[in-house]
């Protein structure tokens, strides 16, 4: 280690101090925020440096980690078929390749649904299927960049474009392009500054796609315009369909499944507004459907029972855990919503799917997930005729559907997943109900599910409210009394009503089969247990979200199944909010903490409306600039505002340069703070100088990536110099796997 690797970077203070509601607030740190300055640019990489020196003695274990995960995964492989209109699509994935390609290949038999198998040697630089179609070479795309992102990429009705969206830099500011898929040549137009895909609208008169809406954000980030782009004409020439200038709304557009009607979305985290364009009138003005009401949430598809158009309204205003209800395809007040599933408290209804003949609501309760199919019938005032759950065994099975684009399909696509079993893909029958398997996610070095066993436990909090954990464990490392304690490795979230259900992932086995639990505290703010469980972890109640994970934590010591110095958590943006609150109010009960983009400068953050996503956030925390309450409130648990000399454990912070969602700002403050107040903290901050909120880009730099994380939570486990068993009791990539 040199001289100037001997100890961690001490950023130089530069105190400004300021006053909000009486409250005067010091803040050394704030000028590295200036992303352009060459003495935060040296701070970053200064401790990248140190991290660097500080994790040399883990490189092989990474090593190990990240030929372990390629060792298991089916590097050239092809996703299931889907189909839309006269092709089936499907992505395909190649050895030795970062981000493979999308391809299609013609439907055979209009008639046959079932997704065609590609043979069994397909090779690489071979087509999967007969007939195949590359769209997009996303390493031909990506070449010569150190950040490669599609944000999305649509076909025209007419199957003759190709329009896709590339992010090179890691910002979410993309660039539209427009392929011909008949002669593999661009067409002019290119649109910059666009958030994500574009949705095309319906062909002319001629039967040729001629436009497509895209949308573009504010100076603060915010999603607030839709535009309608004609083919052949300049960006300059767009035209302005929608304008959202409530900075507490974000917009959105898509397509109803039936093709019917452009739908332009302005939500709030509490309100939504719905507005309709007739998808054959290419000049057409929105129509709103109801007019937001503060508090009232709503979705909206379009179904067609007997001949009659309808809209089909997922909304809350009769219940927290929504209400799916019909109503005229016109403008409709609330009141004159019909109810088709009536509000229960005990059932959260998350989204709604309209096929010809079915719809397919997702939903949850207790914190499982379902998905339930309703046959519609002729009478347009009692549609539904049937009703039936699509249901898989195993009380952490999480199930969803998606993937089924196409309005008269008689299949659907259906996914479930758990802490233990790869991800399966069946189509459902709408008809008969009869589901077939058709593709269960290869994990390769001869794992076994069965090697593996899987609890749901249950925490009680401060205020007695139980709280659910999924954990997984490898079989037999508890003892054969299963009472010998065993490192944790705890997860968490707690925002946004986002919900961290049960999944498997093949770097997690990594650290299962050198003798750890992996966990999810599913704590308040999420929504697995309903919109009630996210209520009551925001605002006013955001302290539960920290309460919960806690004692999770500690659930996990007194139940058994490990003791506090071998539990890491680890969080990662508004869950790096959670694991820093959780670092200053509880740093006994961990061995570890892993941050990552975490959003730990809060008050700074929230009291600066200029900055990306403070204003529609107000919702999720409040406003700190005008109510002395939310200020005090959020500085009470802001990771940044409560460091101080305590004894933390070991703490891994990652963070993103281009990141726009939680800037890189936040955490290297927070370490720097760290520093001075704590100065015992052993703290490592890396910085990614090419990449965004999601981190790097490229499957094998994403390895290696989670491979630096885990190497790292399995030396706080204790399990670094521990060999990894499969169930052949090999470690994965050796001889035999």
């Amino acid at each position: 280690m040199s001289v100037e690797q001997s100890r961690p970077p001490r950023a130089e203070q530069r105190p400004v101090t300021t006053t909000h509601h009486g409250r005067e607030r010091t803040d050394e740190y704030e000028w590295l925020r200036d992303k352009e300055s060459p003495d935060v640019l040296a701070h970053l990489e200064a401790e990248n440096a140190w991290t660097k020196a500080r994790t040399a003695h883990l490189a092989e274990l990474r090593g190990r980690i990240f030929e372990e995960i390629k060792a298991r995964t089916l590097e050239t492989d092809l996703s299931v078929p889907t189909r839309v209109r006269g092709h089936w699509y499907y992505g395909r994935s190649f050895e030795g390749r970062q981000y493979g390609a999308s391809c299609r290949v013609p439907v055979a038999d209009p008639a046959d649904w079932t997704p065609p198998q590609p043979a069994a040697d397909a090779q690489p630089d071979q087509p999967a299927l007969p007939g195949e179609e590359v769209l997009l070479d996303l390493d031909a795309l990506a070449e010569g960049h150190d950040f490669f992102s599609l944000g999305g990429s649509a076909v025209s009705p007419d199957d003759h474009l190709l329009a896709y969206a590339t992010d090179v830099v890691g910002d979410e500011r993309y660039t539209v392009r427009v392929l011909d898929l008949r002669t593999r040549e661009l067409l002019a137009d290119e649109l910059t500054d666009v958030l994500g895909g574009v949705t095309w609208g319906a062909v002319s008169a001629s039967g040729e796609a001629d436009h497509f809406y895209y949308t573009t954000v504010d100076e603060a980030w915010r999603p607030d315009k839709v535009w309608r782009h004609r083919l052949g004409t300049t960006q300059a020439e767009d035209e302005l369909v929608f304008h959202e200038p409530d900075g507490r709304y974000f917009v959105g557009v898509g397509k109803t499944r039936s093709q019917r009607y452009v739908v332009i979305a302005a939500s709030s985290k509490t309100t939504s507004e719905f507005h309709l364009l007739d998808a054959d009138d290419p000049s057409g003005t929105p129509v709103c459907f109801a007019t937001r009401t503060d508090g009232v949430e709503y979705s909206l598809e379009h179904a067609v029972v007997g001949g009659t158009d309808l809209l089909l309204v997922l909304h809350n205003a009769t219940g927290p855990e929504f209400e799916l209800a019909i109503a005229p395809a016109a403008p409709t007040p609330p009141a004159d919503w019909r109810p088709l599933l009536a509000h229960d408290p005990d059932v959260r209804l998350e989204d709604v799917d309209a096929f010809a003949g079915h719809l397919v609501v997702h939903q949850r309760s207790q914190g499982s997930t379902r998905v339930r199919v309703l046959t519609l019938g002729d009478d347009p005032h009692s549609p539904v005729v049937g009703d039936r759950f699509v249901d898989f065994p195993g009380e952490l099975a999480s199930v969803g559907s998606g993937g089924n684009p196409a309005w008269e399909q008689p299949t659907i696509r259906v996914g479930m997943t758990s802490l233990s079993r790869p991800s399966a893909v069946y189509d459902h029958d709408l008809a008969t109900g009869e589901q077939v398997l058709r593709k269960q996610a290869p994990v390769l070095g001869g794992y076994d599910q069965d090697d593996y066993e899987e609890h749901r436990l249950w925490a009680p909090s401060v205020d007695g409210v139980e709280v659910p954990i999924s954990l997984v464990v490898r079989k037999g490392v508890r003892g054969p009394a299963g009472d010998r304690p065993v490192p944790v490795h705890l997860y968490g979230y707690g925002a946004y009503e986002a919900s961290i259900d049960p999944y498997f992932a093949v770097a997690r086995l990594s650290v299962l089969d050198r003798g750890a639990a992996f966990a999810i505290a599913h704590v308040r703010g999420g929504g697995e247990m309903g919109r009630h469980w996210y209520d009551d972890g925001k605002l006013a109640h955001k302290q539960h979200t920290f309460d919960d994970f806690i004692a999770a934590a500690r659930h996990l010591v007194a139940s058994g199944w490990t003791t506090a110095d071998r539990i890491v958590g680890e969080g990662g943006s508004a869950g790096g909010l959670l694991i820093g609150a959780v670092a200053n109010q509880a740093p006994e009960a961990f061995g570890g903490f892993v941050a990552e983009v975490p959003f730990v400068d809060t008050l700074t953050t929230m009291l600066d409306a200029s900055l990306p996503l403070t204003v529609p956030e107000y919702d999720e925390w409040g406003n700190p600039s005008d109510d002395p309450v939310a200020y005090d409130r959020i500085a009470g648990y802001a990771p940044y505002e409560n460091v101080a000399d305590r004894p933390y454990p070991p703490m891994l912070v990652e963070t993103s340069l281009n990141d726009t969602r939680v800037l890189y700002v936040e955490p290297a403050k927070w370490v720097a703070r760290l520093r001075d107040r704590a100065p015992q903290a052993d703290v490592l901050l890396r910085t990614e100088m090419s990449a965004g909120h999601g981190g790097v880009s490229g499957r094998y730099r994403a390895w290696e990536d989670r491979a630096f994380s885990l190497a790292w939570i399995l030396e706080r486990l204790g399990l670094a110099d521990a060999e990894p068993l499969t169930s052949r009791g090999a470690a994965p990539g050796a001889e035999g796997s």
